[in-house]
């Protein structure tokens, strides 16, 4: 019976922190300042980016309280870790307002869609290519899309001869990004435009000041008046 009980023991719990726990608190990212620099020496680097050179933890650490700063280690792979004299939150603020202003600054690529039937009228193609243009114009790309209804899905060629019309119209303001390739009842084709976004809003913004001068000078009754 004792064999058999040893057979059928229940199985004990195992230690979880070896198993798919993990150990220790999560990995900062922050740069360590002041006092948990633990290191013997660091390469020192002055507030204003001036060379000190090697020098112990404990000098570093004077020099930051005399000088009412923190000494942050800025490249702790370094050997010895280089650290530098400065406000450490000044920096942290400083350095979030250039992060929320470079995220304001990007531009996202933006995919506007235009949708044809094969037996479009011309007016209506006038119409839609009037979008297209306005699109491509403003650095966007588009995705014309022809849908086939019935008997059209069985000359897909009609719809290959728009897109290949409608690309040769804009021509001068975008090009073909994707070829023409059939996607169920319809058939796709991508333009992409010659002028980028950033440079659409920074023309536009040129522009703007341009009439803004001129509104400015042509309401300042001394600009207008003769000269003797």
């Amino acid at each position: 019976m004792r064999a058999a009980e040893g057979f059928f023991r229940k199985p004990q719990p195992t230690d979880r922190r070896r198993h798919n726990q993990p150990v220790g608190g999560p990995i900062s990212v922050e740069p360590r300042i002041n006092d948990r620099i633990r290191v013997p020496e660091v390469r020192l680097v002055g507030p204003g980016g001036e060379q000190v050179g090697i020098v112990r933890i404990e000098d570093a650490l004077r020099l930051a309280e005399e000088a009412d700063l923190d000494l942050v280690e800025v490249a702790p792979m370094a050997r010895p870790p280089v650290a530098k004299l400065m406000d450490y939150g000044k920096f942290k603020y400083e350095s979030a307002v250039k992060a929320r202003e470079a995220r304001k600054n990007q531009t996202q690529t933006v995919i506007k869609e235009m949708k044809l039937r094969p037996k479009i009228d011309k007016h209506d193609y006038e119409t839609k290519k009037g979008h297209v243009v306005r699109f491509l114009k403003e650095g966007d790309k588009v995705k014309i899309t022809i849908m086939f209804r019935g008997r059209e899905q069985s000359r897909p060629e009609m719809g290959a001869r728009l897109l290949q019309r409608l690309a040769d119209d804009v021509a001068d303001l975008g090009y073909v990004e994707s070829t023409p390739k059939l996607d169920g009842r319809n058939m796709i084709m991508v333009l992409g435009p010659h002028k980028k976004k950033a440079e659409f809003k920074a023309d536009r913004a040129a522009r703007a000041a341009g009439a803004s001068a001129e509104s400015a000078e042509s309401a300042d009754p001394a600009s207008a008046a003769p000269s003797n």
